[in-house]
């Protein structure tokens, strides 16, 4: 349970809030009282009049989801330390009965613009996220990893709020599926809008794994063909691009657990092995053997893990 930090509202107004750390454990209690229906009266409503969005919370309604409990938990939390943030949580999270609903709203309030309304992308979002177990799957264990490996990650709900690598990387999981499908003018689009708010471009293309961090996330570039694997950390203005010499399979392939540093150049259809590091800074054109760290440019190796 996530533990509330109280402010210094008066006693009368705490009295007047139902998210008190007594009430937390009554989540459906709270979600009924007239001081939840009153701060979290759906303002968008037509919204979930579209088929896939109906279909991602009867999902829902089938899984026993901990981590959305979890998230939902923490938002009550949140607003009880800022209650000016309430309609905020409320259309955010608490309005939602699943993650991926929730998730759909939170990637289509960011992309969307004047050409490009709310309501499309998210309908686009939410169909993915309904039809593909394999992504609802991942975007959880996104979360996951960046509360264990980010030490500036208060919460799963900060996280999923607030948090650009991992939204970016929610709509990359989403644009590489309709690539997959054939829907390219669309998985470029997507890949366009996050590159433009979110200063992270990865094309559709691109393949990650589950339990991927992307740390600070500003000025990474992942290429077409650049496969990522399972439990892997890229910091900021990292490349993991071509050399501009070959076509066809030219990006590298980064195994499971690997940490690359921030300002790191991976280049070429190169393999970075399992449980290597990479240094800050560093432009590696050869591989990368498993459970070594590898530093400077061009990049060399400098120890083994024991």
């Amino acid at each position: 349970m996530a533990a509330c930090i109280h402010n210094s509202r008066t006693s009368t107004e705490a009295a007047a809030s139902p998210f008190s750390q007594d009430s937390a454990d009554h989540q459906c209690q709270i979600r009924n009282s007239p001081w939840f229906a009153k701060k979290c009266k759906p303002s968008f409503q037509n919204l979930f009049s579209c088929d896939p969005i109906k279909r991602v919370r009867l999902q829902a309604d089938k899984e026993d989801d901990v981590l959305w409990l979890k998230i939902r938990e923490q938002a009550l939390c949140d607003m009880e330390q800022e209650p000016i943030l309430s309609k905020y949580y409320c259309s955010s999270i608490l309005q939602h009965d699943s993650l991926e609903s929730a998730l759909s709203n939170q990637l289509a309030a960011k992309l969307s613009n004047t050409d490009l309304p709310r309501s499309t992308l998210m309908e686009v979002f939410a169909g993915v996220l309904a039809e593909d177990e394999e992504v609802r799957r991942a975007i959880r264990a996104d979360l996951k990893a960046v509360k264990e490996r980010d030490p500036a990650c208060i919460s799963y709900a900060h996280c999923f709020l607030n948090f650009k690598g991992f939204l970016a990387c929610q709509a990359h999981r989403v644009a590489h599926k309709l690539w997959s499908q054939g829907r390219i003018v669309m998985a470029l689009l997507i890949q366009s809008r996050v590159s433009e708010v979110f200063a992270v471009d990865i094309h559709p293309g691109a393949k990650l794994g589950h339990g991927v961090v992307l740390d600070h996330a500003t000025g990474i570039v992942i290429g077409e063909t650049a496969v990522i694997g399972d439990n892997v950390t890229i910091l900021h203005n990292v490349t993991l691009g071509g050399t501009g010499k070959v076509n066809g399979d030219r990006h590298p392939k980064v195994g499971d657990g690997v940490l690359i540093g921030a300002g790191t150049k991976v280049l070429g259809s190169i393999r970075v092995g399992d449980r290597a590091k990479i240094g800050a800074g560093s432009v590696v054109l050869k591989e990368v053997p498993p459970e070594t760290t590898s530093v400077g440019n061009p990049a060399r190796l400098v120890g083994l893990k024991s």
